[in-house]
């Protein structure tokens, strides 16, 4: 396929992004009420100005709340920090016999892998794309940096990237805008091609941002990725690479049919969190009635309303207090109530919290939890998010982990001959939501293995017990760093035998004097 020139490529941009705007509004009200720390869409990146109020018109944070557990936990269950949360193993095109020294391999690449992620702020990013990805697509770009730091991730604002869809649901176009100073463009892209006219500009002008046009653009003929960073002001073209692998990882929480953006829970709760917003504001003025209150004044020459002061302790002289002269000193009435509309707010807050999956972990100031509850707790979150958990594995987990792996290769950290394909080599996640799907697997083995204990001799030959203790290690995820290859076990099973030989022949040498 023929390379593509810059003008086409910002066609193709400019129709993504029109596609994406289509959303606006409804992105905007999420982020505006849920995620207003991280709003793009109300003018900011178009005019420039940062520090902006974002939370003016939000008068509730049930939402924001919710909306920062609903990341939290997905990545502590998912991703949790500094953890081992996927497996590399041997596919089913691995020999057999090369099968353990195979996977003994990738379970040192494994702890590399985890090594380097370690080291760089993985953890930061995924929770910012989380948050995203609350709303309904979280976007990472993951970049190969430098000795210090092998590989950058940045979670990027879902406003400022626009993609298309591929073959089979597949996001494989991504496009990106951003503003960059114009001295760094030569240091984040040494191979840039400045033009004479943005050249210019930078030298009046290097602190000032320049607008870029980033593209990643798939070419399924030859499967390969053409990478452009484009000046559209003028259509110039600053940087052009091809490459083997995406920098982008595109998460979807749910997608339905004819969309490419995803679908989070935050839509569907929208509707709560804009009724909580408006009741809590009725709620607050009435509150304000309450304190202050609306009163009348009659022009009697004695009263000026222009120096009345309403608050507490204050004394207002008025010409009488009630006929015929009154009391001396008289309460003003208060009006209104402070508990109205709270059973709205206690009902619309349950309905948030259910739908961002917030009720499913008990709070900080309960007592401690045993870890059959825990486990108990996770399995439920992961019937509840449902075909979403297959996502973020085939759309998040997977590509990180291919992706990081990749820049690894190329930067030598490790040797990969072999390709992560599924067939040759497999991810397996081994986070505690993703073990919470093998529970059921482990359950009915040990079931089985009960059974078979009390049917005596008939059931000990209908189980092999090294089969079942690799089954077991492999649902946990053990690595094969801490088994016994089938060497070693059987070495120490003719250990075993020679030392029963020597202990009947001891026993034997001991009876016959005994005899005699």
């Amino acid at each position: 396929m023929q390379k593509l020139t810059p003008k086409e490529v910002l066609a193709r941009y400019n129709i993504a992004d029109r596609k994406k705007d289509a959303w606006r509004g409804l992105l905007e009200d999420c982020y505006k009420y849920a995620l207003p720390q991280r709003n793009l869409f109300g003018g900011e990146w178009e005019s420039g100005t940062k520090g902006d109020g974002k939370m003016t018109d939000v008068y509730d944070s049930t939402a924001i709340h919710s909306t920062q557990r609903f990341a939290n936990r997905i990545q502590s269950t998912l991703f949790p920090p500094y953890r081992n949360w996927c497996r590399l193993t041997a596919g089913n095109d691995i020999d057999p016999e090369q099968r353990e020294g195979v996977q003994a391999a990738l379970d040192v690449y494994g702890e590399k892998m985890f090594a380097v992620l370690r080291q760089s702020n993985f953890d930061l990013a995924m929770s910012e794309m989380l948050l995203d990805l609350a709303v309904g697509t979280g976007c990472m770009r993951i970049s190969a940096g430098d000795e210090t730091t092998p590989v950058r991730f940045e979670a990027v604002p879902q406003y400022l990237v626009s993609f298309e869809q591929g073959a089979h649901g597949k996001v494989d176009t991504v496009f990106r805008k951003l503003k960059i100073k114009g001295e760094a463009i030569t240091q984040t892209w040494a191979d840039a091609k400045i033009p004479e006219q943005l050249q210019a500009i930078i030298e009046d002008k290097p602190t000032e941002d320049v607008e870029l046009v980033e593209a990643t653009i798939y070419k399924p003929d030859g499967d390969y990725y053409c990478y452009h960073v484009i000046w559209p002001k003028s259509e110039a073209e600053l940087v052009y690479r091809e490459q083997e692998s995406s920098q982008w990882v595109i998460a979807r929480y749910m997608v339905c049919a004819n969309e490419s953006i995803g679908r989070g829970p935050l839509l569907s709760a929208l509707p709560d969190i804009k009724s909580i917003n408006v009741t809590k504001k009725l709620i607050l003025q009435n509150a304000s009635l309450a304190v202050a209150g609306v009163y009348t004044a009659a022009d009697d020459g004695v009263l000026n309303p222009e120096t009345v002061s309403v608050q507490p302790g204050a004394i207002i002289p008025v010409a009488r207090n009630g006929g015929p002269q009154g009391e001396s000193l008289k309460a003003l009435p208060r009006g209104g109530d402070f508990n109205v509309g709270q059973m709205v707010l206690d009902d619309l807050k349950i309905g948030i919290k259910q739908i961002m999956l917030d009720d499913t972990v008990p709070s900080d100031n309960m007592s401690a939890r045993s870890a059959t509850e825990m486990s108990h707790r996770i399995s439920n979150l992961a019937t509840q998010m449902g075909a979403s958990f297959g996502r973020l594995i085939t759309e998040a987990l997977l590509p990180i982990c291919r992706r990081v792996l990749y820049i690894m290769d190329q930067q030598n950290l490790i040797d990969l001959p072999l390709k992560i394909d599924g067939q040759e080599v497999k991810i397996v996640p081994v986070s505690p939501l993703a073990r919470a799907q093998n529970e059921d697997e482990l359950a009915g083995l040990m079931q089985f293995m009960q059974i078979v204990q009390g049917l005596g001799p008939p059931g000990a030959m209908a189980l092999n017990p090294e089969r079942a203790l690799d089954f077991i290690a492999d649902r946990l995820g053990i690595p094969m760093s801490v088994l016994n290859t089938d060497e070693e076990r059987e070495e120490m099973a003719a250990q075993m035998e020679q030392m029963m030989q020597q202990q009947a022949q001891a026993a034997q040498a001991e009876q016959q004097p005994e005899a005699a």
